[in-house]
């Protein structure tokens, strides 16, 4: 993600993912990331969000190259299965991705169901957040070019006669 959302925005995605793991209790962590791998907002405890954020970028680089590769059309979602539980990871907008965690009890169609639905809300209330970001970028740009120019006279230059010369026989 290139703009991190502000913390009103961040809070909202922590809210979205707190309401995610009340309605699912065999959800065992939940995860908005950026693409780039940098946390948005966490609710997983006993896991590092760091380091969960940077391998959830990490496996979106990989799934999109297969996806690409084998005429799949765009990602949507991933699914890893593990002795423990699953790790589901979805798309959320043009630059996050809410990846959650599961005990092996879930029921793996609700999991997708609840997942595909909050992922769309954080993706909306990150790239809402990305684009008022950017609006602020480029309000400041103009201010902050307008206040550093400095007007600046020219004074000519006296010539020489050799330029002089030039100038009168070309």
């Amino acid at each position: 993600m290139a703009a991190e959302p502000g913390s009103s925005g961040r809070e909202a995605v922590l809210d979205e993912l707190r309401r995610l793991r009340t309605r699912m209790p065999q959800l065992t962590g939940a995860l908005a990331a950026g693409v780039d791998g940098l946390v948005v907002a966490h609710d997983c405890p006993g896991v590092d969000p760091e380091g969960l954020a940077a391998l959830t970028a990490a496996e979106l680089g990989v799934a999109v190259r297969v996806s690409d590769a084998t005429g799949k059309g765009e990602l949507k979602e991933l699914l890893v299965r593990g002795e423990g539980g699953y790790v589901a990871t979805y798309a959320a907008g043009r630059s996050a991705a809410l990846t959650l965690l599961a005990e092996d009890r879930v029921n793996v169609g609700r999991l997708h169901l609840e997942g595909r639905r909050a992922a769309a809300r954080i993706g909306e209330l990150v790239d809402a957040a990305e684009a008022a970001a950017q609006a602020a970028a480029k309000a400041l740009r103009p201010a902050r070019s307008a206040a550093t120019r400095t007007r600046t006279t020219r004074t000519p230059r006296p010539s020489t006669s050799g330029e002089a010369r030039t100038a009168t026989d070309s």
